[in-house]
């Protein structure tokens, strides 16, 4: 139990889109329903003596142009010892959308620029693949777009955290794992937004990489 990573005192800030926000602003704890509150819960049950202050910055329909803005307020200012980074999937969808156009390449130099500050800053950085749950032999056409377009955010993902030193969190090798044994609908409605136990998995990926 002594090689988990994070340590008694350290602050964390957790943040990303909705998948991270998970209703945190209608939450008294500010950790919102998904995987930030059950990685908070299963820390806790299992290092109560590790005092650690978790904070959730996500928020609903973020994008790696919307975390630059409020990168300082939101992450910086809190003066982190880590920082977990859960983006992409809104970059990938509004391109395809032609609603704002934030492609594989932009996407990266977006997400590099906000590795460097926090570098800079001296916390050390865990990046969460953005992720879609469906299986490359999905019938659908609209989730086979989207599974076409989604390894271009991921290799951006790999790429940034070996130049930076990163934890990885490999979310969409998770999906694939657990979607060959349980179908989609036991994880979610949808293949965005993970249900309870959907972020469990989520959590569980994350907890791994941190030595749990």
């Amino acid at each position: 139990m002594g090689d988990f990573l994070w340590q008694s005192g350290q602050t964390v800030v957790m943040t990303g889109d909705s998948i991270t926000d998970c209703g945190r602003f209608g939450d008294p704890a500010g950790l919102g329903s998904g995987y930030v509150r059950q990685t908070v819960g299963l820390v806790r049950a299992r290092y109560p003596e590790r005092e650690l202050n978790i904070i959730n910055t996500g928020i609903s329909g973020h994008c790696t142009d919307d975390l630059q803005a409020r990168w300082q307020a939101d992450v910086l200012d809190h003066r982190p010892d880590w920082v977990t980074i859960m983006i992409g999937i809104n970059d990938l969808h509004r391109t395809k959308d032609n609603v704002k156009h934030l492609p594989a390449d932009e996407f990266e130099t977006r997400y590099r620029d906000l590795l460097t500050q926090t570098a800079a800053a001296g916390a050390r950085l865990v990046l969460i693949d953005p992720f879609f749950m469906c299986l490359g032999d999905c019938p659908d056409a609209y989730c086979a777009d989207v599974l076409g377009r989604l390894p271009g955010y991921l290799a951006a993902v790999d790429k940034l955290a070996a130049e930076f030193g990163a934890l990885h969190v490999r979310t969409q090798q998770a999906w694939e794992r657990v979607l060959r044994v349980y179908p989609a609908k036991a994880w979610c409605d949808e293949p965005v937004h993970p249900n309870s136990d959907g972020h469990y998995v989520m959590a569980n990926a994350l907890l791994e990489v941190l030595g749990f």
